[in-house]
């Protein structure tokens, strides 16, 4: 038997307080209904706390949120599944409240526990509920109705499923475009507990009614429908049926309803095969790509990646890639950005050719783009063409804008390029790397911008791991010790960071040997921020130098500075 967690009396002082006039200490009791009901036990939980609730007359729509999100997982406090329809009036007054996330909740609350009742209950209790908010003289009743057909529809008889289907096409025909919205957006999810004889005559007039709608708000929402309806058709219906309203949406007059079918467009392409996606969805995906609108060329430039990998490099290379020239020098910055996102996925897709030829001339205009986002975007995803061109022409075409871009004034643009270049220095080879782009890792680290200056110091770490202690030794710890004298104090910090993060990649001897002496060294720091940083270095190196070394040195470090006020350990 499960231990009751608190004491009665504040159990008493919950339940007085779902009364209370203070909305917070209404609030805090329904966010602990639980607790009330495991004081209560099963029985009373049904026959007083459900029945309170379900007359609760409560205004404020945060108490409501509250009360539907808890009632949602209320089962096991009622006595289980067989007691479960005791929790569906009090849910079905939020319902049909005003506020949408109430109701939302109260439906997502419903879904959840219609999903676990068994099936004669639903025919009892919930498939009558449905038909009550359906019927609703209110429209926020009928719009929360949609969102419950997919739970109710499977373990309905025969006759109450005619039923169920003829309410839903009531709905789909509402005067309320608030309803029609819904019952659009909840078309998918109803369509997929359908049998396919009814799917094809009875949703598919539905679906067709909805994508003919007067609202553009109605016909966005069918174009999602379109994926889902088309993957559960036969090809062949879904040739006959989805392809004809895919390729009328494209060309739609309202540019959100093309925005929907620039973002769901390639998802159909497996449903209709190579044949169709080659005539009809190609050139409505190339009218999405050079639309009017910059929002339908932000979508469209978003997935055309994806588009690429279901056609042949032929047909992209031949439709898509003249698309993506354009894209690259757009007038809008987000589309060129989009475009910066996906582009380098491409390269894959078109093979070594096709890349050096048509993308590497595109990847050179977005590096160099001004809007630095779309820099971002193109550093971010460098090693997606490495793979495909090798590196050696990567360095030849790339790299000089690369290492333009490491000294670019957008701080975040320098940052995404310090977190590549240990990607690019195992790839390009410690030779290459000492020329190119060695001075350029310790320059960063007297950047201006802290981001900058720590990315750095962890970048030398991650430099000397690739490469070896060797390595580091003959090109890193030199120029990092030389740095340690800089007039500037922040910058001095930045090398203690840099050695604290270097010590166990060098090893205990040339920590001991090399490392430890300049950090003693910096002890003697005028600036106090400076001495403090030692003593959290020297802490962070005990680990890994000798005791014979680390005692007498911590020993010195300690008596160092006795009235300065604070404690270094």
């Amino acid at each position: 038997m499960s231990v009751v967690e608190e004491p009665l009396y504040p159990i008493a002082v919950l339940i007085d307080e779902l009364k209370n006039d203070d909305i917070q200490l209404r609030l805090n009791s329904i966010r602990r209904l639980s607790t009330i009901a495991r004081a209560l036990g099963e029985e009373r939980t049904r026959k007083e706390l459900i029945p309170f609730l379900s007359e609760n007359n409560d205004d404020d729509d945060e108490v409501l949120l509250a009360m539907a999100e808890e009632l949602g997982v209320f089962i096991p406090y009622v006595g289980g599944v067989e007691h479960a329809h005791v929790l569906l009036p009090p849910l079905e007054t939020l319902c049909t409240v005003e506020e949408t996330c109430v109701r939302e909740k109260a439906v997502e609350s419903l879904c959840r526990i219609g999903s676990q009742m068994r099936e004669n209950d639903l025919v009892d209790w919930f498939i009558p509920l449905v038909k009550r908010l359906a019927a609703g003289e209110w429209f926020t009743a009928r719009v929360s109705a949609c969102g419950l057909f997919h739970i109710a529809y499977p373990s309905a008889p025969e006759m109450l499923k005619t039923e169920l289907r003829s309410i839903y096409n009531q709905l789909c025909q509402d005067d309320m475009p608030m309803v029609r919205r819904s019952a659009a957006s909840n078309l998918g999810k109803f369509a997929a507990t359908v049998e396919s004889a009814h799917l094809k005559a009875d949703i598919m007039q539905i679906f067709e009614d909805l994508t003919h709608d007067d609202q553009d708000s109605v016909r966005l929402l069918a174009v999602e429908g379109c994926a889902t309806l088309g993957k559960l058709l036969e090809p062949q219906d879904c040739i006959a049926h989805i392809l004809p309203i895919i390729v009328n949406f494209s060309q739609d007059k309202s540019w959100r309803v093309r925005y929907m079918v620039a973002n769901q467009l390639y998802e159909l392409c497996e449903a209709v095969g190579p044949e169709h996606t080659r005539t009809d969805l190609v050139p409505a995906y190339v009218r999405l790509l050079r639309d009017n609108e910059a929002e339908v060329r932000i979508a469209a430039a978003g997935k055309v990646t994806k588009f690429c990998r279901i056609l042949s490099p032929e047909l992209a290379i031949q439709h898509i890639l003249p698309c993506v020239k354009e894209l690259s020098s757009d007038s809008s910055q987000h589309v060129r950005s989009a475009l910066a996102s996906v582009i380098m996925g491409m390269a894959p897709v078109l093979g070594k050719d096709a890349t050096i030829e048509q993308l590497l001339p595109i990847f050179l205009s977005l590096l160099k783009d001004e809007f630095p986002d779309v820099r971002l975007n193109i550093i971010s995803k460098l090693d997606q063409v490495n793979q495909v061109i090798g590196i050696d022409l990567l360095s030849q075409s790339l790299l000089p804008a690369i290492v333009e871009l490491a000294e670019d004034r957008h701080w975040r643009v320098r940052l995404a390029i310090i977190e590549y270049i240990p990607l690019l220095a195992s790839q390009l080879g410690v030779g290459f790397f000492d020329d190119k782009l060695g001075a350029l890792c310790m320059q960063w680290l007297q950047d201006k911008v802290y981001s900058i200056r720590d990315a750095a110091a962890n970048n030398l770490k991650r430099l000397a791991e690739e490469f070896g202690p060797e390595w580091a030794m003959e090109h890193i710890i030199p120029q990092v010790l030389e740095m340690i004298n800089n007039s500037h104090y922040l910058y001095r910090m930045t090398i203690l960071r840099a050695i604290s993060l270097l010590a166990p990649v060098m090893g205990s001897e040339i920590t001991c040997s090399k490392l430890l002496p300049a950090v003693v060294n910096a002890s003697k720091d005028r600036v106090p921020n400076i001495k403090f940083n030692v003593a959290k270095v020297l802490q962070s190196l005990v680990p890994i130098v000798d005791q014979s070394v680390s005692i007498p040195t911590l020993n010195m470090f300690t008596g160092l500075f006795p009235f300065d006020g604070f404690l270094p350990f």
